[in-house]
């Protein structure tokens, strides 16, 4: 097994010191096949350093000692496909997925129909990433932010590292915060500071142990959130309160259809960005066909089935409004009170009492479930930032991240919650345009997997320039600004699309669009002078 050094002392130097010579590059074995840049697991205890004695300690207790590093291909022994899908299974079959079901009715004023068909297409559209992305944990053995490297070039890659650390850290404070919202409606003595502590403590300990351990919570912890589910959909289809929402017509109609579809295919794609995170232990050898299917079937299940639950209870919010039972129902006014926790509520309280309360909770601590891959992969892409950061353990930088988002999130829970949840939907453009530059780079200049030489990974000088991609990026914004509608902005196209007053959100497709064609024209000038 070749290796660019047989220590890895951080005191003395990086993993990613390593240069490579002309025979590397004038005699490539196959992309899977070569092992130059992969570090073995031992080396991170090796020497005297405070990193090697740190690594040595947690090592004890089974700590994932491995950051961005290449896996070597003796290491990648986790062949349980199924874990693959459970991941995501676990990862989505949360209440914060039923919520954006939810939001069809209340906010962007849907018939059950229309929001029904698109969150199955828009879904079916928005994971086609992450489940092409996660075939390349395997053949490579490389993280999501260290690949994006092929694509951005090494100092490109640090703005989308930037982005990914946003969205990583604002999702765990919105996501920490609903829970924390749940567990205040069924014991009002809990306050919400509380109930974030308590989420984000038992997800700091599960993303504390890495990579295997992450996979072993998630195998099994969808169970029991499904199984609450389950009771939900049962309880409220007894109820007999949902209501077959007619479909509306014209430019609201259009505008309020886009808009939902932004917010559906947001959530939906936003794993890309830590794709081959939770595939980089598997063999070269497993099928990528595979592999694409278990992440497709563990993200399109739970996104299906919990949106659509959450879209057909949140129709009985408009059940018996009529005298004499006044202008609200239990469900409405749940909603108004307590947010997706008192619709919840109105399903489960009245007919099972405390037992409706304790399946409150298990969904309130599902949060653990969607937060983990945020909290594993923010350490990532710390690493990703510079050599010094990469010299810092990744436990390390996952205990930082989760100090960070409690700190947002317990002032947030009663001050500024709208605010950053709002800040978030701006800032989740970002992944169309990352899709719009990795894309054509992969098929296009790249021609497929063939085309990555693995062993630059670590060379800023042999890895492409990035300058067409951050132009790309660039044009994306632009296109995402002009098709956006928000709370906070209307853009000039949006505005088009939809009602004056709230347009049509466009801002997915125009940011994807503006940045692949823009990064074709530019990286086909960029490859022309710089040839790499």
């Amino acid at each position: 097994m070749g290796m660019m050094k047989n220590e890895y002392d951080v005191e003395g130097y990086s993993p990613t010191d390593g240069e490579h010579t002309e025979k590397h590059i004038s005699s490539r074995l196959p992309v899977y096949a070569d092992e130059t840049g992969a570090v073995p697991g031992e080396s991170f205890a090796v020497g005297n350093s405070l990193y090697a004695r740190v690594q040595r300690f947690v090592g004890k207790y089974g700590v994932e000692q491995r950051g961005i590093e290449r896996v070597p291909e003796n290491e990648r022994t986790d062949t349980n496909l199924a874990k693959v899908g459970t991941m995501w299974l676990a990862a989505n079959m949360v209440v914060s997925s039923f919520a954006i079901g939810a939001l069809a009715v209340p906010v962007f004023h849907l018939g059950f129909v229309d929001a029904l068909l698109t969150i199955l297409f828009i879904n079916l559209l928005g994971i086609t990433p992450v489940c092409f992305f996660s075939t390349f944990g395997p053949v490579f053995g490389l993280r999501q932010m260290v690949l994006s490297r092929f694509f951005f070039g090494w100092y490109g890659v640090k703005i989308i590292a930037i982005f990914n650390i946003l969205a990583c850290v604002g999702w765990s404070s919105v996501n920490v915060i609903v829970g924390a919202q749940l567990l205040n409606a069924v014991n009002n003595d809990v306050p919400g500071y509380a109930g974030i502590i308590i989420i984000a403590a038992a997800t700091f300990l599960v993303t504390l142990f890495g990579y295997k351990v992450v996979h072993y919570y998630e195998f099994y912890s969808w169970i029991p959130s499904f199984i609450i589910f389950l009771i939900v959909l049962g309880e409220f289809a007894h109820s007999g309160a949902f209501v077959n929402l007619p479909m509306g017509v014209g430019k609201s109609e259009a505008g309020s259809v886009l808009s939902f579809a932004a917010s559906v295919f947001g959530f939906a794609t936003g794993w890309t960005s830590y794709a081959a995170d939770y595939t980089v232990y598997q063999p070269h050898t497993v099928s990528r066909v595979k592999t694409f299917m278990w992440t497709w079937g563990g993200l399109i299940f739970p996104l299906l089935f919990t949106e659509m639950l959450g879209l057909a209870v949140a129709t009985a919010m408009t059940f018996d409004t009529e005298p004499p039972f006044g202008p609200t129902n239990s469900y409405s006014r749940g909603y108004e009170e307590s947010g997706i926790g008192g619709l919840l509520a109105a399903v489960l309280f009245p007919p099972l009492g405390r037992f409706g309360q304790f399946c409150l909770v298990i969904l309130a601590l599902s949060i653990i479930a969607n937060n983990c891959p945020n909290i594993y992969s923010v350490g990532l892409s710390l690493q990703v930032l510079g050599r010094w950061t990469q010299a810092v353990p990744r436990f390390i930088w996952t205990f930082v991240g989760t100090l960070v988002y409690c700190a947002i999130a317990i002032p947030g829970y009663s001050h500024f919650e709208s605010v950053l949840e709002n800040f978030m939907l701006v800032i989740g453009y970002w992944l169309a345009i990352y899709e719009g530059i990795a894309l054509p780079e992969h098929f296009i200049f790249k021609h497929g997997i063939g085309g990555y030489d693995v062993t630059i990974y670590t060379s800023p000088h042999l890895l492409p320039p990035g300058i067409a991609a951050i132009l790309a990026f660039c044009f994306g914004v632009f296109g995402a600004v002009m098709g956006m509608a928000q709370v906070w902005f209307i853009g000039p196209i949006g505005k088009h699309i939809g009602t004056p007053a709230y347009g049509g959100d466009i801002g997915f497709p125009l940011a994807f669009a503006f940045a692949f064609v823009s990064y074709c024209v530019l990286r086909t000038v960029e490859k022309g002078k710089f040839g790499r």
